[in-house]
């Protein structure tokens, strides 16, 4: 009987022993404050050369909000991961049915998200230096390469014309005006015939949209910008 008593004991302490209240001490308070206090200043120099390097056309703050969060987010679960192996198994198969559905705009997106994600992990499984000097150099090497300008900005040039002669008139000039010419669409309806044309400019002056727009036959010049992407 006394045996059965200490049995039953025994086994009644190996359940609070086996209970989360020990995952306590699995991580100390200096190395959970120390990862979130790098972890946000690296998100925030992720979120600084984001805010610099943007191109597209609208910037969202969100964004740049979810690279600092995602940093912070994605060190403490592998903060959490490297201090229990059963909790790294378990983590595996939940983190394995997340999905994201937001679509991604720019290309350079992927890259600040994966960089967030990177920085986080690697500064949560104890490689400081690596994380740090590691965040500065792809820092300065995307402000050097997407601020970058190119010798000659595209542009596109939207001509309407009333009949073929005033559309060869108009592109006469145009290659005449420019370094470049080229024709990117074009369309007919009703004897209105529409050319979509990216051009590169010889030099700074948008003068000869004027003179475009005051040919015989032309109705209608408009140049804009142009990074291959989008217009604006």
């Amino acid at each position: 009987m006394f045996t059965s008593i200490m049995t039953d004991s025994f086994s009644f302490s190996d359940i609070f022993k086996s209970s989360f209240l020990e995952n306590i001490t699995a991580v100390s308070v200096l190395d959970m404050a120390l990862t979130i206090a790098l972890a946000f200043g690296i998100g925030l120099f992720i979120f600084y050369v984001y805010k610099k390097t943007y191109r597209g056309v609208m910037y969202s703050s969100s964004f740049g909000t979810t690279l600092i969060a995602l940093t912070m987010i994605t060190s403490q679960v592998i903060l959490a991961v490297t201090s229990n192996v059963v909790l790294s198994l378990g983590m595996v198969g939940a983190l394995s049915i997340v999905r994201f559905r937001t679509a991604i705009k720019e290309p350079l997106d992927i890259a600040f998200l994966f960089w967030a994600i990177a920085a986080g992990i690697i500064l949560a499984a104890g490689m400081i230096p690596l994380a740090i000097i590691g965040s500065v150099i792809i820092g300065l090497i995307l402000l050097f390469f997407v601020n970058r300008k190119p010798h000659k900005n595209p542009y596109i040039v939207v001509l309407s014309c009333a009949d073929h002669a005033a559309e060869q008139e108009a592109m006469k000039y145009l290659n005449a005006q420019t370094e470049r010419c080229v024709v990117k669409s074009k369309s007919a309806q009703n004897g209105l015939i529409e050319l979509n044309l990216e051009v590169r400019l010889k030099d700074d002056n948008t003068d000869f949209v004027n003179t475009l727009s005051s040919m015989n036959n032309v109705s209608s010049a408009i140049l804009v910008s142009y990074n291959g992407e989008y217009m604006g």
